[in-house]
């Protein structure tokens, strides 16, 4: 992925000052009206399948709670999370019609945990469903259950010769099985062989589920085209503004915005180093600006500076600037010489993420994937929530 050259970009007129606590050192702000235009898109992209919504991992570090909400408020009535504790923060959050699915798979002695909340286990092997069987037989459960089916990415699932095994059951009519999945290991790679090696064994696979929906694609899926769509798609990190066209422009919008205050402005002497290691040299009178966030907050010590290679960029008064030296638990320096005089204050907000900084540009710096960025938000940001319906945000 190419990073643009540093450039000036548009800052909001809005001080982000005054709408946080003093004490507060980060701001971490959701969008949830980009979080449900981000679903209308894919949504409509999919059509006429189902678009659930992927809320694992606190909703991709966005929170459970507030991102059900949204989802469900715009149309959505089908989630899916990984565990089953995410399940029960999940359904104190959504309409009781709302199906919530859970992706590790279903664990002995659980059953009457899926009962008391209403949520559906993914069920991915011989062994797992056996226990469910009894489980619905000894309590008499109709909560319904989704079969996996690995086609390639040997990760979690039936093989494909198990899960045609289970002709008979399907042909007996009272199954429990309310949706057969898979997961695409390559979806974006768009012109990758797996992917429509994939696509031919799952259609296979699904052929003999009579009557029960099936779902391949997630996000990246879902741009494959409508044979990959089938009766479900089920996003998750193009909700969150993550580009799920790598190989093209992002057609989401962002939904995260981090801002961390400027705890001090230092002056330094030409040759002056930065920060552990003494890595960053400053090459002529510079002025610093030390940000109260580090890798404890999810800002990567990858996104680092030295003297031979450009780190990642923030926003300070609409203009961008590196970052200086290592990036530390609780604070990043910046070089700000080049700002105007007294652009950047004590007190005053940096962007880290936000104002033309995208999550896949971070994602770069870092070493890492969109996917990794927003799931290591931090815990010490002050969080807004801004869009959406008041409770939405509660």
């Amino acid at each position: 992925m190419s990073v643009p050259e540093p450039k000036p970009v548009e800052s909001p007129a809005a001080a982000v000052d005054d709408l946080v606590p003093a004490a507060a050192t980060g701001v971490l702000t959701i969008d949830l009206d980009a979080l449900a235009a981000n679903w209308r898109k894919l949504e409509k992209t999919a059509v006429p399948a189902e678009c659930a919504g992927v809320i694992k991992a606190d909703a991709y570090g966005c929170g459970i709670p507030q991102v059900a909400r949204t989802l469900a408020a715009a149309g959505c009535k089908t989630f899916f999370v990984a565990t089953l504790s995410e399940a029960k923060v999940a359904r104190t959050a959504l309409p009781d019609s709302a199906a919530l699915y859970v992706l590790d798979g279903f664990f002995q002695n659980t059953g009457e945990d899926y009962a008391e909340i209403n949520c559906r286990p993914v069920i991915g092997d011989l062994n797992e469903l056996a226990e469910w069987d009894m489980f619905c037989r000894r309590t008499g459960w109709k909560g319904g259950a989704a079969i996996h089916v690995d086609t390639g990415m040997n990760r979690l699932g039936f093989t494909p010769t198990d899960a045609q095994g289970m002709i008979p059951r399907i042909q007996s009519g009272d199954h429990g099985i309310t949706l057969i999945m898979s997961h695409l290991a390559s979806a974006e790679q768009l012109n990758s062989p797996s992917n429509a090696r994939q696509l031919s064994l799952f259609r296979e696979v699904a052929s003999v589920f009579t009557g029960v929906p099936a779902a391949l694609a997630a996000s990246s899926g879902i741009f494959l085209g409508a044979a990959f769509q089938f009766d479900m798609v089920r996003p998750g990190a193009a909700l969150y503004g993550i580009n799920p066209t790598p190989e093209a422009d992002n057609p989401m919008q962002p939904v995260a915005e981090i801002k961390a205050r400027i705890v001090q402005l230092r002056d330094l002497a030409r040759g002056d180093t930065v920060g552990y290691g003494g890595t960053w040299t400053a090459r002529r009178p510079t002025k610093i600006a030390i940000l109260s966030a580090g890798y404890a907050d999810g800002y990567f010590r990858a996104a680092s500076s030295n003297d031979g290679t450009r780190g990642a960029d923030v926003v300070i008064a609409g203009l961008r600037c590196p970052v200086a030296g290592r990036v530390s638990m609780d604070l990043i320096a910046v070089d700000v010489t080049d700002l105007p005089p007294k652009a950047a204050r004590r007190g005053h907000f940096a962007t880290l993420l936000g104002e033309g900084i995208t999550v896949d540009e971070l994602a770069h710096h870092f070493g890492t994937i969109g996917y990794e960025v927003m799931t290591n938000l931090g815990r010490r940001y002050h969080r807004i929530y801004k869009g959406g319906t008041a409770a939405a945000k509660s």
